[in-house]
């Protein structure tokens, strides 16, 4: 049976980071250092060490904004980020 199983790939947040940013920036954000923008409003922010990635994203794209903390450990938190991402873009698009 263990004969089956397959590990997922070691994690390296430094190539998932390169990833991660190009696909914020499929979605129309702009960069700015490790930040990226909506209209000139924080959306997300992103910083990596040598095991994870930590993602801070806003609650709502405001002046002053409220953050929310991410810890990406792995690929499948970094789509679910992406995810959360699309859809927080979605929900703000359709309340304006």
């Amino acid at each position: 049976m263990s004969d089956d199983f397959f590990a997922p790939p070691p994690f390296k947040p430094a190539d998932a980071l390169v990833q991660l940013k190009r696909q914020l920036r499929d979605l129309k954000l702009s960069e700015r250092g490790s930040a990226f923008e909506l209209k000139g409003r924080g959306i997300v922010d992103l910083a990596a060490d040598d095991t994870v990635i930590t993602a801070r994203l806003v609650k709502r794209p405001v002046l002053t904004p409220e953050w929310n903390t991410h810890t990406l450990k792995n690929a499948a938190d970094v789509r679910r980020f992406v995810d959360t991402v699309k859809q927080q873009l979605a929900r703000w698009s359709s309340d304006e």
